[in-house]
């Protein structure tokens, strides 16, 4: 039946508009950027170990049995044994036997790290004052929903505690509200516009230059369509997402220049200058976005990067990023920066150990062949030569083995 219909003519034109989008803006179909791509997984390792470190804090004494973080893996998508990776990165976290059951805390040297952490964020607080009221400032009427707004948090840099660290001290700019009395009702609103906020960063940028508000293009040169509507699509006037969405029809160019400018801002406003393209579809209501947000950011390859890494579909700001570096860090980035550096120690350190561990293994079960002549001679020598350059950088096929020691939670 099926076939007879495309066979037939009419059927088949009636079908063409409707798999048209679907031909040009097929699901998550971006190419892939080695650079954009390798910093997913950068963070993608310190956020995971971040939450695990968050646990380990919010538990009594600062202790988790590992019991309790196997139970909590599901949410952090991760499989395997706990304890497997927590030994991964022994310069984080320190696992112990206790009347027979496994605990981890965090090593004096994170511990350090998680003080430095807290002097930032006190002395960040007028920033996340600024970015709390751009968010605002962009909502449709002054008001977010908090349990919304808590998915962000972690991306804005926003603590914890941030509703009862700011509001209280900003009574005259941002309020709670209920409506309802529910609890999932909560929202933030916004009592004071500060026109100083109501600078978006590609305006920021423009000031800078000298120059006229427009977006910049991330593209290889080869890529000639592409440029060419990436250039009819500049050539409209900027709109300020701090502006009113009025008089703006649904489809017009210049609603879709909004749009375009609203989410670059959003992204401008996170820590890594990205985020989650479920918790920003979230967000439609508060900031009209449109349903078919995927399609609007695949039309702008040369604003937006969009990653399926680990299965969790992200949109990354590609002027925030120089190869897989962000151009400007926030100093909170700086910190955790020195956490990521805390991670490949350790993680470096496993390594060598696990090295040196499955060379004895070898040794012992015949799998290290004799060697003849001159290099038969030097055996001995040669041994100790592989000790010595443990520490450095290994062969490519040796790293492979390395890294599948690394993601194999079934453990050594």
């Amino acid at each position: 039946m099926f076939a007879q219909k495309l066979i037939n003519g009419s059927s088949m034109q009636k079908s063409l508009p409707l798999l048209h989008p679907l031909r040009n803006f097929s699901l998550w179909s971006m190419k892939k950027d080695p650079d954009l791509e390798a910093a997913l997984s950068r963070n993608r390792r310190w956020i995971v170990n971040n939450q695990i470190k968050n646990m380990i804090l919010r538990c009594p004494g600062q202790a988790a049995s590992v019991k309790y973080l196997q139970k909590r893996f599901r949410t952090l998508d991760l499989q395997g044994k706990a304890v497997n990776w927590l030994k991964k990165y022994p310069c984080c976290f320190d696992v112990y036997l206790q009347n027979d059951e496994y605990y981890c805390r965090l090593t004096k040297r994170m511990l350090s790290l998680v003080e430095e952490e807290e002097s930032v964020k006190d002395m960040q607080e007028p920033f996340y004052v600024e970015r709390l009221a751009k968010l605002l400032m962009m909502s449709t009427n002054q008001r977010i929903n908090v349990v919304k707004l808590n998915e962000l948090r972690r991306n804005l840099g926003f603590p914890d505690d941030y509703i009862i660290r700011i509001l209280p001290r900003y009574p005259d700019m941002f309020r709670l509200v209920n409506h309802t009395g529910r609890k999932s009702s909560m929202e933030i609103e916004l009592l004071s516009w500060n026109p100083d906020f109501a600078v978006s960063a590609v305006e920021t940028s423009a000031l800078e230059r000298g120059c006229s508000p427009c977006f910049s293009c991330s593209l290889p040169s080869s890529w000639v369509q592409s440029w060419e509507r990436f250039h009819e699509f500049n050539a409209i006037p900027y709109v300020s997402p701090y502006d009113r969405a009025r008089g703006l029809v649904e489809g017009a160019k210049e609603t879709e220049k909004r749009t375009v400018g609203l989410v670059h801002e959003l992204l401008s406003l996170t820590l890594w200058k990205k985020m989650s393209i479920v918790k920003l579809g979230h967000f439609k209501k508060e900031f009209s976005l449109p349903d078919k947000l995927n399609v609007l950011l695949l039309k702008h390859p040369g604003i937006f990067y969009v990653s399926n890494k680990y299965q969790i579909y992200t949109v990354l700001l590609k002027d925030a990023y120089n190869g897989s570096e962000l151009k400007e860090m926030d100093p909170l980035v700086v910190v955790k920066g020195k956490f990521g550096e805390l991670m490949q120690e350790g993680l470096h350190e496993y390594n060598q150990r696990h090295y040196l561990m499955n060379l004895e293994k070898q040794k012992k079960n015949g799998f290290v062949a004799a060697r003849s002549g001159k290099k038969k001679d030097r055996s001995t020598e040669s041994s100790e030569q592989d000790r010595d350059k443990v520490s450095g950088l290994f062969n490519p096929e040796e790293r492979k083995r390395f890294y599948k020691v690394l993601f194999d939670d079934a453990g050594p």
